[in-house]
């Protein structure tokens, strides 16, 4: 059976970055044991200590301490690609999250919303307001920092200059409208 050459091309440029394609977050995930959730977390969270869990949510501060940087993070629910939702009113609760390697706090300024992969590591109690809070402590592995781009949905661009397949009807025939 003879394929003409553009057919094998065409077939390979709509295959090949199908194999290239990766799951980012699959080391995150890759355990095969069920994910943890917050609740869980909030509920019991000395039963968890050492075991991975994935969080998310907006900085709410950072400080830098003797043992490393100090986050401060509002719990937000994750979408499927494991960024942030930005529905604040689902939240359930607070986590704070300690990077013991160096990290400038300047560079999660309050408002940022993130990503947080860690082990569990009990609790620590800090004042909230006129109360003292309980909050889950995760000592952080993998940090990501969700930009306002990231949010933004794909968009296809036209070309710079125009091409044989690229005019006002979209077709590989355009010039041909002109004449």
């Amino acid at each position: 059976m003879n394929i003409p050459r553009h057919v094998g091309i065409a077939f390979l440029l709509l295959i090949l970055p199908a194999c290239a394609l990766t799951d980012e977050h699959a080391d995150t995930l890759s355990s095969g044991a069920p994910q943890i959730s917050y609740s869980q977390v909030k509920a019991e969270p000395e039963s968890y200590n050492g075991q991975p869990v994935t969080f998310g949510g907006k900085v709410l501060a950072a400080r830098r301490l003797k043992e490393g940087t100090r986050i401060e993070i509002l719990q937000l629910p994750l979408t499927s690609s494991l960024q942030p939702t930005r529905e604040l009113s689902k939240s359930e609760g607070r986590f704070v999250a300690l990077q013991k390697e160096f990290l400038d706090p300047a560079t999660v300024p309050p408002g940022t919303f993130l990503t947080v992969t860690g082990e569990m590591a009990g609790t620590i109690v800090l004042p909230l307001d006129e109360t003292e809070y309980t909050y889950p402590l995760i000592h952080i592995t993998n940090l990501r920092v969700w930009t306002e781009d990231d949010e933004e949905a794909p968009r296809i661009r036209r070309p710079i200059s125009p091409g044989p397949y690229w005019g006002p009807y979209w077709s590989p025939y355009w010039p041909y409208y002109w004449w």
